[in-house]
């Protein structure tokens, strides 16, 4: 496949792009010479002529070009693909438990809008770009290929390309099958803990994989404990708290739909010490304060506030109400754990939310740890839009 066009930058533009990042932006580029279709490939030069390499062109977006490569000299065809998928899944061989994880996280694995999940012997794929769109039946088929030289046979694939990003880049929204029909409630196993993942209606591809190994660190607070999970969502928190030996558990989340899923997983994993709770989050919070309810362990898992970086001082007052509030129904002595996926909510501005909670609320945070998303939700380095999730653990004193 060879380049239609050719970019040419603003001088002293592509800054993102020189740093390490993988996007050009419209207001970026000085021209573009040659013909070209959207989401077809072009080169990409400085205001200089120095060539930068290729990526895919979309003049409905304002991220214009995504790029693939810096080798302004390499093929891009059914070998480059090849290796980039086997790259992604050597370095999850190294790093994660492979039965259940991300196996493509678009940029950060040089694929620039694709995503793929891999729930046991079942893939489910996410296309959030027009360029890579065109081709996400040939990676998956490569994808399957590279795991069945690992002995790993999958039955079948799931698109879920249907978050609202696609409408950006002139797509619709879709989902379906591509492969041949499958049962899509998916039987996993992660940190010891049973789960159905709902592949074609759970939120983003049916379970969220980049907290697997905060989950895992919250067992070892749990043991004895009574512990409050809010946002429980499908559960996940809440059962490993449950596994890890809690006295109780109360899960508590505003979505019905959602906690009828978790009360199928506690059930699967055979567990009577967690109930779960219909309720509004913001709401529930000030009422257990008020009834003098307290907690060994508080875990807050929330929705993004911040979805554009517009909102984050709205977000950022949300935050601080709701961890203001969850450390303070912690005893002494107890853990608090507490998170944002928002990408627009950065870690300076996360922590300072949080030293302002910890002063409103009276107490004294010691932190236990302080993790992101899971490894195979990798953080390239002067990409910033592949490092969102920030997790901490403390102890109130």
């Amino acid at each position: 496949m060879k380049s239609e066009a050719e970019v040419i930058l603003k001088k002293g533009q592509g800054r993102l792009l020189k740093s390490g990042g993988a996007w050009i932006f419209d207001n970026e580029i000085a021209e573009v010479r040659g013909a070209y279709g959207n989401g077809g490939l072009v080169s990409v030069r400085d205001f200089d002529g120095y060539p930068m390499g290729t990526g895919f062109i979309n003049r409905n977006s304002k991220i214009r070009v995504r790029m693939l490569t810096r080798d302004p000299q390499e093929e891009i065809d059914t070998e480059f693909f090849r290796r980039r998928l086997a790259a992604a899944w050597e370095y999850r061989k190294h790093t994660v438990d492979t039965s259940c994880c991300r196996v493509v996280f678009g940029e950060a694995d040089f694929l620039p809008g694709f995503t793929v999940d891999k729930y046991g012997d079942v893939l489910v794929v996410e296309s959030l770009a027009l360029g890579i769109d065109r081709y996400k039946e040939e990676l998956t088929g490569l994808l399957r290929e590279i795991l069945l030289a690992d002995g790993i046979r999958i039955r079948g694939v799931y698109e879920r390309s249907d978050a609202k990003e696609r409408l950006k880049e002139g797509m619709e929204r879709k989902k379906g099958f591509l492969s041949g029909e499958f049962d899509t409630l998916v039987p996993i196993t992660e940190n010891g803990v049973r789960y159905l993942v709902d592949v074609e209606n759970g939120q983003k591809t049916g379970f969220f994989l980049d907290q697997k190994y905060n989950r895992l660190a919250i067992q070892r607070m749990a043991k004895d404990a009574e512990v409050l999970d809010c946002f429980t969502h499908t559960g996940s928190f809440a059962l490993n708290a449950a596994y890890a030996g809690a006295r109780s558990v109360l899960a508590v989340d505003a979505s019905e739909s959602a906690l009828a899923m978790a009360r199928k997983n506690a059930e699967l994993n055979g567990f009577s010490n967690v109930d779960f709770r219909c309720a509004d989050v913001l709401d529930f919070l000030p009422e257990e304060l008020e009834a003098g309810h307290r907690y060994d362990l508080v875990i807050l898992d929330p929705p993004a506030f911040a979805k554009a970086r517009s909102n984050v001082k709205n977000a950022e007052r949300g935050y601080r109400d709701i961890n203001r509030r969850g450390m303070m129904l912690v005893r002494p002595g107890g853990f608090f754990a507490t998170c944002s996926c928002s990408h627009f909510m950065t870690r300076e501005l996360f922590e300072n939310m949080l030293r302002q909670a910890a002063r409103e609320a009276h107490v004294r945070l010691r932190q236990v740890e302080a993790r992101a998303q899971s490894p195979d939700h990798p953080v390239l380095w002067n990409a910033d839009e592949t490092y969102y999730l920030k997790f901490y653990i403390f102890q109130i004193c």
